[in-house]
């Protein structure tokens, strides 16, 4: 069997915060401003993941307005969603995300991302693409006023 979700989440820049994507620091004078780290792509994939087994999203799980996850480890939260997908029976097929960023560029940290967000799902890297692309300097993102971010899940059971 298998199942397939998606994600997708937006988080603006904030001063003084660090800017976390995929699990791991970015270099970068703006963090994204959040209720938990604001880890974006994270936040993508832990939905994708809830969406495949039909368990809502992470705002469901672990709600803004609870203070427990006030500056959570999206890493983390990414682990316990885990736990519940792997109860169900079902083990990564693979996942492929893209982020959305004019700046920083992404592309130094691509392979260190694609290791840790593999780890997180207990899968060999190669089960894990991420790409990034700039959106031409249109938008939210081309003014440099935040990041976004997608990704596809397949899950499979056996």
């Amino acid at each position: 069997m298998i199942r397939i979700g998606q994600g997708f989440d937006v988080h603006q820049f904030e001063e003084g915060r660090p800017l976390i994507i995929g699990g791991i620091t970015i270099p970068h004078e703006k963090g994204l401003t959040g209720h938990s780290d604001a880890d974006v792509l994270l936040h993508t994939v832990t939905d994708a993941a809830l969406g495949a087994i039909g368990e809502g999203d992470i705002g469901r799980h672990f709600p803004d307005t609870d203070e427990a996850f006030k500056d959570a480890d999206s890493a983390i939260l990414l682990q316990k969603v885990w736990e519940i997908v792997e109860s169900k029976g079902y083990r990564l097929g693979n996942v492929d995300c893209t982020i959305m960023a004019q700046r920083p560029k992404m592309a130094p940290h691509i392979e260190t991302i694609r290791a840790r967000i593999a780890e997180l799902l207990k899968a060999d890297v190669s089960q894990v693409n991420v790409k990034a692309t700039t959106t031409e300097k249109l938008g939210f993102v081309g003014r440099e006023e935040g990041i976004a971010s997608m990704a596809t899940i397949l899950l499979l059971k056996d």
